[in-house]
């Protein structure tokens, strides 16, 4: 890790799905309440089927992405995940079940340990929301459910397609008027790490899943990789303090 790279750092930006909002922990009432009139023995519990949606859900942005489907939104690759998930457990949801799991996506929870750092950190560095979600959508988890006054808010709908689009991080930068160096992107998930790298942006990678980063050349690689918010406080806290 190179931490001698974040000390020039004005802008920490934020992914927040699965970063700052704990999403599986959030979701899974809802799909259980979804699977339990379809319960057969050979159904995945809600922890698979969350695990199989989320990974559907990348794939539905990438298509979104790569075909240029004029970018249907972040809720809606939800949606069309949920329903693609459920049907593989042979199950094909009601306008209304599809509705009601939506519903969920309104009450996601933070982690823990984002409340203190994001206090702490706003200290030492301007914070940014830099997310897949619809401007909205952010606007309404920053105000409601992080309760947390970022500098700014920017959604991948400024230009139309999903993380890790370069496109995303380089209107960022544009729109922050600073240098991409300047920036760290801060995510849970290796691929938005990586995609900030390969433009020029610092990159801090919060494993919050003890999982392994992308297999890619070092110069994508990130600067700083915690388990947490509370060791990503102590770093970048301590590197202040160094410089």
């Amino acid at each position: 890790m190179n931490t001698n790279s974040l000390k020039n750092c004005q802008i920490l930006t934020f992914d927040l799905f699965d970063t700052v909002l704990d999403l599986g922990t959030s979701l899974n009432p809802w799909i259980e309440a979804f699977l339990a009139p379809h319960k057969t023995t050979n159904q995945a519990d809600s922890k698979s089927f969350w695990n199989l949606m989320r990974h559907r859900q990348r794939i539905e942005q990438y298509q979104d992405t790569l075909l240029e489907l004029k970018h249907s939104g972040y809720l809606e690759t939800a949606r069309k995940a949920f329903i693609y998930t459920a049907r593989l457990n042979h199950i094909q949801p009601t306008d209304m079940e599809i509705d009601k799991f939506m519903e969920g996506w309104q009450n996601l929870q933070v982690f823990p340990d984002c409340f203190p750092a994001l206090n702490q950190l706003n200290e030492s560095f301007n914070l940014v929301a830099l997310s897949n979600g619809n401007k909205w959508y952010l606007e309404y988890l920053a105000r409601n459910q992080i309760e947390f006054d970022f500098f700014k808010i920017i959604s991948v709908e400024e230009v139309g397609v999903f993380k890790p689009h370069p496109a995303v991080y380089r209107q960022a930068a544009r729109m922050l008027n600073v240098d991409p160096g300047k920036i760290a992107m801060v995510s849970s998930n290796s691929f938005d790490v990586m995609g900030a790298r390969a433009c020029g942006l610092r990159g801090i990678f919060v494993n919050r899943h003890d999982l392994p980063f992308e297999e890619t050349e070092k110069l994508f690689q990130p600067d700083l990789v915690v388990k947490d918010f509370i060791q990503l406080t102590q770093s970048l806290t301590h590197e202040n303090q160094n410089h």
